[in-house]
C-alpha cells in the first residue's frame, strides 16, 4: 500500500511538472512572438499610413457627395471636407510628432514620485531595469498597444458612417453635431496615438498619460451631449441617436479602464518598464 501510494504521488508529481513545463514553454514562445510583433510595429505603422489616408479620404469624399446638404461652391465643399481631412491626418500627425519627440536612443529617467501605490516595490536604476527579462512593451502589453491603434480606427470610421456630412447650409444643431464630433475624433485620435508612441518608446509618463486621456475622453462625451442638447430645435430622434452613440463611446472607455487600469497599476512588466521598480 505504501509503495503504491508513493508511486501514485511520484506519477502525479511528474504529470504536474510536465504540465508546468509546457505552460512555461508556451509563455516563453508567446513572449518571444510579442517581442517580434512590437519590434515590427513602427515599420508596420509607416506602411499603413498612406493606405489609411487614401482609404479614409476616399470614403470622406463619397460621404461629402452623398451629403444631405450637397455643397454647391468650393467654400461649402471645404466646410465639410476640412474636418474630415483633419480627422484623417490626426493619427499620422501624432505618430510623426511622437516619434520625433521620443527617440529610442534618448535615455529616460524614472519619475521622482509614483501615483501607483498598490503593492510593495523597490526602486532600481534605468540600466538595471533595461537588463531585466521583463523589460519592454511586450507580452500582454502588446495587446494594449494594438488596442490603442484599433480604437483610433474604429472611432474614426464610426464618425464617418454615423455623423452626416453637413456644411453651414444645414440647421445649426446639425452643423454643431458634425463639428463637435469631428473635433472629438481628431483630438482623441491624436492623444491615443501619442500614448501608443510613449508606450512603444518606454516613456515613464505613459501610464499617467493614458489615465489622463481616458478622463478627457469621458469628459468630451459629456461635453458633446451638453453642447448639442442646448439647441431647442434638436429633433427627438436625432437626440436619441446621438445619446446612443455617446453612450457607446462611454461604454468603450469604461471597459478599457476596467480591463487595463489594474494591469497598469499592478503588472510587474509595467512597473519595471515605466516605473523602474521590482517587487520588494
Amino acid at each position: 500500500m505504501n509503495i503504491g501510494a508513493a508511486s501514485e504521488r511520484i506519477l502525479g508529481q511528474g504529470v504536474r511538472d510536465r504540465a508546468m513545463a509546457g505552460v512555461a514553454a508556451w509563455a516563453t514562445r508567446l513572449d518571444e512572438r510579442s517581442r517580434v510583433f512590437v519590434a515590427r510595429l513602427p515599420g508596420l505603422v509607416e506602411r499603413i499610413i498612406p493606405w489609411w489616408l487614401a482609404a479614409f479620404m476616399a470614403l470622406a469624399t463619397l460621404r461629402v457627395l452623398l451629403s444631405p446638404s450637397l455643397p454647391e461652391t468650393i467654400g461649402q465643399f471645404a466646410e465639410i471636407f476640412v474636418p474630415y481631412a483633419l480627422v484623417a491626418l490626426s493619427a499620422p500627425l501624432a505618430w510623426r510628432i511622437g516619434m520625433a519627440a521620443f527617440p529610442p536612443d534618448r535615455p529616460t529617467g524614472r519619475l521622482s514620485f509614483s501615483l501607483a501605490r498598490f503593492g510593495r516595490w523597490r526602486r532600481i536604476d534605468r540600466l538595471e531595469a533595461q537588463s531585466a527579462p521583463l523589460y519592454g512593451p511586450s507580452g500582454f502589453m502588446a495587446s494594449l498597444l494594438l488596442g490603442l491603434l484599433v480604437n483610433v480606427v474604429i472611432r474614426s470610421f464610426e464618425f464617418l458612417l454615423a455623423v452626416p456630412a453637413l456644411n453651414s447650409m444645414a440647421p445649426d444643431w446639425a452643423r454643431t453635431i458634425f463639428l463637435v464630433m469631428a473635433f472629438d475624433v481628431f483630438a482623441m485620435s491624436f492623444l491615443y496615438v501619442t500614448c501608443f508612441v510613449m508606450a512603444l518608446r518606454t516613456v515613464p509618463l505613459f501610464p499617467r498619460m493614458l489615465g489622463l486621456v481616458w478622463m478627457l475622453d469621458l469628459a468630451f462625451q459629456f461635453g458633446i451631449a451638453r453642447t448639442v442638447m442646448r439647441h431647442e430645435a434638436l429633433p427627438a430622434e436625432v437626440a436619441l441617436a446621438l445619446s446612443e452613440l455617446l453612450s457607446g463611446n462611454l461604454t468603450k472607455v469604461l471597459i478599457s479602464i476596467g480591463i487595463w487600469l489594474p494591469y497598469l497599476l499592478m503588472s510587474k512588466r509595467i512597473n519595471l518598464t515605466y516605473r523602474h521598480r521590482l517587487p520588494a
